[in-house]
């Protein structure tokens, strides 16, 4: 386990913790910790030794956990963090479910097999990823409020990945986590995928650069500040139509079967 802490402010601590297939932004005051995400299922024990044998702190100082979306490395940790600690649940202020009805459990499992498959590739043993996808958070966030008992932090909706996409803004230090807003591949930042809703991924790009802030957080990928050629290329490879599981798997068909032809 690799950890890069770095001092914010003088009540707070930010460590960036390698977790199975994305990082752990754990933030650390000195009664109590927030976590910028819901993590992997396979986290919590990492999350725990780190509290408790790193920082000799107790686990059950772990106040808020926020969900930026419901995806199994950011969703896969929350509901038993809550069991085992007592901390609270904050998630976007959204209707509904993410995974709802026959599509969302074939998306489910889609999407967990596709964690399955990052950790393969990553090197990572097999664990356990399935988790609590329906349960009530804590408290349901709107765009612009301050989270719960650590009002320095700000979330904002940055959707278009999924309908319910947090970013976390840490006003003091002008930076912020973005979760799955972008990822790098080959050395550019590119859209994630899947992008459901391409109109508001627009929006939530457009929306950070016009921050201005001073570095971004990202799960997969650690700090980083953007270029104006950096935000280009994002506008550039951003899709005009919804780029999901289900499109990709008629896409990739239809090649086959003109190859066929």
């Amino acid at each position: 386990m690799t950890t890069l802490k770095k001092q914010i402010n003088k009540t707070m601590k930010l460590h960036h913790i390698e977790g199975y297939i994305q990082s752990i932004y754990l933030v650390e005051y000195t009664d109590k910790f927030l976590l910028l995400d819901g993590c992997c299922r396979a986290d919590i024990p990492v999350i725990q030794q780190f509290i408790e044998l790193q920082l000799g702190r107790k686990f059950s100082e772990l106040a808020l956990v926020v969900v930026t979306h419901m995806h199994p490395d950011h969703a896969g940790a929350a509901a038993k963090l809550r069991a085992l600690t007592g901390c609270r649940i904050a998630v976007a202020n959204v209707n509904g479910h993410w995974y709802t009805g026959i599509d969302g459990v074939l998306m489910l499992l889609t999407d967990v097999a596709l964690a399955h498959w990052v950790a393969k590739r990553m090197g990572k043993p097999k664990k356990r990823l399935w988790y609590q996808t329906r349960f009530t958070p804590d408290f349901k966030l709107d765009d612009g409020d301050l989270l719960p008992g650590f009002e320095e932090w700000q979330a904002h909706f940055t959707q278009g990945h999924t309908d319910r996409d947090l970013s976390l803004l840490h006003i003091p230090s002008q930076k912020i986590y973005i979760a799955d807003l972008m990822v790098k591949v080959k050395g550019k930042y590119i859209p994630p995928f899947p992008v459901f809703y391409p109109n508001r991924y627009l929006a939530s790009i457009n929306k950070i650069k016009d921050l201005n802030v001073n570095a971004l957080w990202l799960a997969h990928g650690g700090e980083i500040q953007l270029s104006e050629d950096d935000y280009q290329h994002l506008f550039e490879k951003s899709p005009r139509q919804p780029m999901t599981h289900w499109r990709s798997v008629k896409s990739k068909f239809k090649t086959v079967l003109s190859n066929k032809a």
